[in-house]
C-alpha cells in the first residue's frame, strides 16, 4: 500500500469538495479500494499502486473541471470517474465561466469582432457608450488567458479622474484612496474568480489593479494589460502607457469617447491616439455602439437620448455661428 498527496492548485478546494463534503463522499463511495481523506487543499490517498495510477488520471481531469467550469456536480464527478462524455453543453463562443458555472460569451457582433481581434493582434482598442460590455469581455479575456497560463498576470488600470465630482480627500493607504476608481474592475472579477483565488492572485501579485499614474517605468511581460476608462487619459498618459508593453503581452484599451472628464482644455488622448495609430499592423480597432448595449433596455434608450440632444445643440452651434459668419 502506499500513500499520496494530491494538491488542489487550480480549482477552489470547497467547490471541489462540494457542500457538506458531497463530492468527497461520493469520491469515496466510486473508488472503494482507496482511503481519501480530503482537508484545506490537499487530498491524502492510500491504497495499490494500480488503483493509485488510475486515481491520478481522475484526479487530474476532475480539478481541470473544477477550474474550468467553477463547479463541481455529482454527475459531473460520475461522468468522469467513469470515464463517460461529459453532458456538458459547451459552445465555442464561450470566453470563461463565472464563479456559478454560468458561460461568459459575445452577446454582440462586435463583441464577438473583440474576441476574434484579440486573438490576431496584440493591441486592441474597443470604444462605446456604458453598457457595451467593452471592460466586461476584455476582462473575460484576459481571465481566461490566465486560467489556460498563456500568461502570467493580469493588470488592470484606470486614470484616476472623477466624473464630474470633487471627492477631495479620500480617507486611509494608498489601496483605500484608488479603490472607489477601480471599483468596475473589481466587480467584473468577482463574477469570474472564485472568492479565495482572487485573493491569493491579488496577494501574490498575479492580479494588479493600479492608478495609471503607476505605470510609468515599467515593463509589463507576459501579461493582458487592461486600460479602462482610456478617454480620461491626456495625451502624454496613454503614449506612456502604449510604451510599457513587452514580450507575450496583450494590451487592450477601452473607452468611451461621449464620457469624457478632462478639463475642457484638455484633449483626450484616447482619440488622439486612435487618430494617429490608425492603419499600424498588429493594432485593432472596435467600435462599438448602442445595439451592442448589454444592460437594461432603458439604458439604450437613454444613449439614444442624449446622442439625439448633442445632434441637437452642434446643429444649433453651427446654425449660430453660421449667422455671425454672415453679419
Amino acid at each position: 500500500m502506499i500513500e499520496k498527496h494530491f494538491i488542489l492548485e487550480e480549482a477552489d478546494p470547497q467547490t471541489f469538495f462540494g457542500a457538506n463534503n458531497a463530492n468527497l463522499r461520493m469520491l469515496r463511495a466510486l473508488c472503494p479500494k482507496l482511503r481519501i481523506v480530503g482537508r484545506d487543499n490537499v487530498i491524502k490517498v492510500m491504497g495499490g499502486e494500480e488503483d493509485m495510477a488510475e486515481f491520478e488520471e481522475t484526479f487530474a481531469s476532475l480539478e481541470k473541471h473544477c477550474a474550468k467550469f467553477n463547479r463541481l456536480t455529482e454527475e459531473d464527478l460520475l461522468d468522469i470517474v467513469k470515464h463517460r462524455s461529459a453532458s456538458k453543453d459547451v459552445s465555442e463562443d464561450v470566453i470563461v465561466y463565472s464563479t456559478t458555472g454560468k458561460p461568459i460569451a459575445p452577446r454582440s457582433e462586435n463583441q464577438r469582432r473583440l474576441v476574434e481581434a484579440y486573438n490576431n493582434c496584440d493591441m486592441l482598442f474597443a470604444v462605446g457608450p456604458a453598457g457595451s460590455g467593452k471592460t466586461y469581455t476584455a476582462i473575460a479575456l484576459a481571465v481566461r488567458a490566465l486560467k489556460n497560463k498563456e500568461i502570467k498576470k493580469i493588470i488592470l488600470s484606470r486614470p484616476a479622474v472623477e466624473a464630474g465630482e470633487k471627492l477631495g480627500f479620500l480617507p486611509g493607504d494608498m489601496k483605500d484612496k484608488i479603490d472607489p476608481y477601480l471599483q468596475p474592475l473589481y466587480d467584473a472579477l468577482e463574477e469570474m474568480i472564485l472568492p479565495a483565488k482572487l485573493q491569493e492572485y491579488m496577494a501574490t501579485n498575479v492580479i494588479q489593479i493600479a492608478p495609471l499614474a503607476f505605470m510609468r517605468g515599467r515593463t509589463l511581460n507576459d501579461a493582458v494589460v487592461i486600460l479602462d476608462e482610456a478617454q480620461n487619459t491626456t495625451s502624454a498618459q496613454i503614449k506612456m502607457f502604449l510604451t510599457r508593453m513587452g514580450w507575450n503581452t496583450k494590451m487592450i484599451v477601452t473607452g468611451d469617447r461621449t464620457q469624457i472628464d478632462l478639463p475642457p482644455t484638455a484633449k483626450s488622448g484616447l482619440v488622439e491616439s486612435m487618430r494617429i495609430l490608425q492603419g499600424i499592423p498588429g493594432i485593432a480597432f472596435i467600435e462599438m455602439d448602442k445595439k451592442d448595449i448589454v444592460r437594461h433596455k432603458l439604458v439604450t434608450k437613454v444613449v439614444e437620448a442624449y446622442e439625439k440632444e448633442s445632434e441637437r445643440r452642434k446643429a444649433e452651434h453651427k446654425a449660430i455661428s453660421s449667422m455671425s459668419a454672415n453679419t
